[in-house]
């Protein structure tokens, strides 16, 4: 059946490429007013830079390290389809090819739910099934807080961002509840209830652990959620085959805009693909969200095809496709199969 949505994709996850100017630099046309940026110089090594609106301008934290949220005056301000930046080179330096992801949420009022802690500040989108929740902890487990989806999320980000230290807690639903795994590591899952309490998310609660990454007294934490939405996005796993000839085809309904690929059962490195850097299947480029890396071209991207329905690995490469072992994976849509607009997804 095809994986039909009424909304175009576009209008809530864009991926835009741009070069640093190290001066103000406006980068537009990213189709609605973006609420989380994610920004990864290509061709060098500087830091994964993660900026949202309930923080506010100019604070940012990393994905491949476990540094608090620091502030740069002047570096970045959210705007209409747009944002601006500043002078600071680990996302504007001169000549630096860079590219940013970016999420549109933006309700910031009326958050269902009866948490135990509530939020210091939101930003969610119900029809899109992604939103942005900060908190202050109080190391209780099953301690709850709310995510404005209105049904259950898929997966998860997880910030503690005043306390020094203190690594990115993940949530994916196909490892669940009783495992943890860190985005600014290349650890495997492993089983702890602290994170999660061995708790599910609900349709409108997530409840936490005790765990200083997820609910540290009196630290502030921000929490990014994603719900499943045909068409949209989709938050999965696999069993690699150890050989590149008969690797696996994983369906999502779309083409994907941009795809996640972790091993779960091995220390490997987080992958990441979209569909608007350079290469092309089966050579698209990648990048790894907790390393700083310069992205990788060619046979060293450890490939997948971007295809109108999913993606296929085309690697026997131990990050994305061992034998028996789990892989887990976030993709979101480029293009559904069949849109409001009529309009098929291709292959890229």
């Amino acid at each position: 059946m095809a994986a039909y949505i009424s909304f175009e994709p576009s209008d809530y996850f864009s991926t835009v490429l741009y070069t640093g100017n190290a001066s103000t630099n406006i980068i537009s046309g990213i189709g609605f007013d973006p609420a989380f940026t994610w920004i990864k110089e290509r061709d060098g090594t500087n830091n994964q830079e993660v900026f949202d609106t309930v923080r506010g301008d100019d604070k940012h934290w990393e994905t491949n390290n476990n540094n608090p949220e620091a502030t740069e005056s002047g570096a970045f301000a959210f705007g209409s389809d747009q944002f601006t930046l500043g002078n600071w080179t680990p996302i504007n330096g001169s000549g630096n090819l860079t590219v940013a992801w970016n999420w549109k949420m933006g309700t910031t009022t009326g958050i269902a739910g009866s948490p135990s802690i509530t939020p210091t500040g939101y930003s969610f989108n119900a029809t899109s099934g992604q939103s942005i929740i900060a908190y202050t902890g109080n190391a209780t487990s099953g301690a709850t807080i709310p995510h404005g989806l209105g049904a259950a999320p898929g997966f998860i980000i997880v910030k503690n961002y005043t306390a020094a230290s203190r690594d990115t807690y993940i949530y994916h639903q196909s490892l669940g509840a009783t495992k943890r795994i860190y985005f600014n590591q290349s650890d495997a899952a492993t089983t702890s209830a602290a994170g999660w309490n061995d708790t599910a998310p609900t349709s409108t609660l997530v409840t936490l652990g005790n765990n200083e990454a997820v609910n540290e007294n009196t630290e502030s934490i921000i929490a990014y959620c994603f719900a499943e939405k045909t068409g949209f996005s989709k938050f999965g796993d696999y069993t690699g085959t150890g050989d590149a000839s008969i690797s696996p085809f994983i369906y999502t309904g779309f083409r994907p805009s941009m795809v996640i690929i972790k091993n779960a059962g091995a220390a490997e490195a987080w992958r990441q693909w979209d569909d608007k850097r350079e290469g092309y299947n089966s050579t698209n480029d990648s990048l790894s969200p907790n390393n700083n890396w310069a992205e990788a071209t060619g046979g060293t991207a450890q490939g997948i095809d971007i295809l109108s329905n999913g993606f296929k690995i085309t690697s026997s490469n131990s990050e994305v496709n061992t034998s028996g072992t789990e892989y887990i994976y976030c993709a979101w849509a480029a293009f559904p199969i069949v849109s409001s607009n009529d309009t098929p997804g291709v292959a890229r």
